[in-house]
């Protein structure tokens, strides 16, 4: 896995750095600390991934993004930001990003979340859609106690709203397809829903994906 950091925080790219250096898979390729550093090192690099800070000073981290697809970038783009604004994030979900996840997360985490974006699927930090999730007032979303989902129950919620099946999902996030049975289980439970298509409905309804559901 080859990838670039995009941060105009020398702290940021140094811990990042750090957190890399724990996986020999990883591969770092360059850093930048700004829009046009950034698109120089993406056409020269070719990387896998791009980690992009969601604000690089005066610019936009998303502005970067878009830029980089408008010049036929083929790299995912991972969001890395410590924004709990819903604006962002539905604007990062328009223009396509393949990951959003908060500078609050565990270095397990973003490594896990790496790997799952690397595999060619979305992730978007628990953290944020329990946000995104309270700030929302309507009674379906009280209704369903979605607050009361563990980080991997929300993340299982998702794989099922694509319709994943629980192989799909233990090969996904890395776990066995017994713990994918007990966390459907739980979801189903804490959520009021009589079975795995009501949850995908039900995930389909609070946007946390925009699949079809057959």
């Amino acid at each position: 896995m080859q990838i670039v950091i995009v941060d105009d925080h020398p702290l940021v790219r140094k811990g990042l750095t750090s957190i890399f250096a724990l996986d020999t898979a990883i591969e770092i390729l360059g850093e930048a600390t700004n829009k046009r550093e950034a698109l120089a090192l993406f056409r020269t690099t070719k990387p896998n991934l791009a980690i992009v800070d969601l604000r690089l000073g005066n610019e936009c981290g998303l502005d970067l993004i878009i830029e980089a697809k408008q010049q036929g970038i083929t790299s995912k783009f991972v969001v890395l930001t410590s924004s709990m604004e819903e604006l962002d994030f539905q604007r990062a979900k328009e223009i396509g990003v393949d990951g959003y996840v908060l500078k609050e997360a565990l270095p397990e985490e973003l490594i896990h979340a790496l790997q799952i974006i690397y595999r060619g699927r979305k992730y978007y930090d628990p953290g944020v859609l329990d946000f995104v999730m309270k700030s929302r007032e309507s009674p379906f979303e009280k209704d369903r106690h979605f607050e009361q989902l563990t980080p991997k129950e929300k993340e299982v919620l998702l794989e099922l709203g694509m319709g994943q099946s629980n192989k799909q999902i233990s090969q996904t996030l890395y776990i066995t397809e017994y713990t994918v049975k007990k966390h459907v289980s739980q979801v189903l439970a804490k959520l009021e829903l009589a079975d795995r298509t009501h949850a995908a409905l039900y995930a389909n309804a609070k946007g946390l994906v925009t699949y079809s559901v057959n």
